[in-house]
């Protein structure tokens, strides 16, 4: 299974509401996660399915992952996604969808950060999982621990045009 981490693009400081979980995706925030995005498209990367986080910010930007990356399922909401959710939650959820080919996650830090050491087997791993930042793990086996390969990296600055 190919599985995409990806973190929301750059939000507002704060939203109407003044609760962190409504806080939407600024201008810019679309321009450099569509312009990161497109990127990953170019390469023939495409997701089967889009699991993502019920934040504002993390639902608008799986929302522009499903529209350029072309994937048809509607996207599927988890808490498993939510910033402060543990990388096994996450696991469970990717475990229940082995028979998918490929799955892409939309989430926050610190979990996605975490989560990428937690599939490559190297927990204690520290990644600066910036915003709008995707990274693609291969993964080859659903046991109780994943045992992943990161095939590649790509944060938002590196795929401005």
């Amino acid at each position: 299974m190919e599985i995409y981490l990806l973190r929301h693009g750059i939000a507002e400081d704060q939203s109407p509401t003044q609760q962190d979980a409504h806080r939407a995706l600024t201008k810019d925030g679309v321009t450099r996660l569509r312009e990161v995005l497109t990127t990953v498209a170019s390469a023939g990367n495409s997701p089967q399915l889009i699991l993502s986080s019920p934040y504002v910010r993390a639902r608008q930007t799986a929302e522009i992952a499903r529209e350029i990356l072309r994937v048809q399922p509607e996207i599927v909401e988890t808490h498993a996604l939510v910033p402060m959710a543990q990388p096994r939650e996450a696991w469970d959820d990717i475990r229940a969808l082995r028979s998918e080919s490929s799955i892409l996650l939309a989430g926050h830090e610190p979990l996605m950060g975490q989560l990428l050491g937690f599939l490559l087997s190297v927990p204690g791993l520290q990644v600066d999982f910036k915003k709008g930042a995707i990274a693609k793990v291969d993964l080859h086996s659903f046991g109780p621990a994943p045992r992943g390969v990161l095939k590649w990296f790509l944060t938002a600055k590196l795929g401005r045009s």
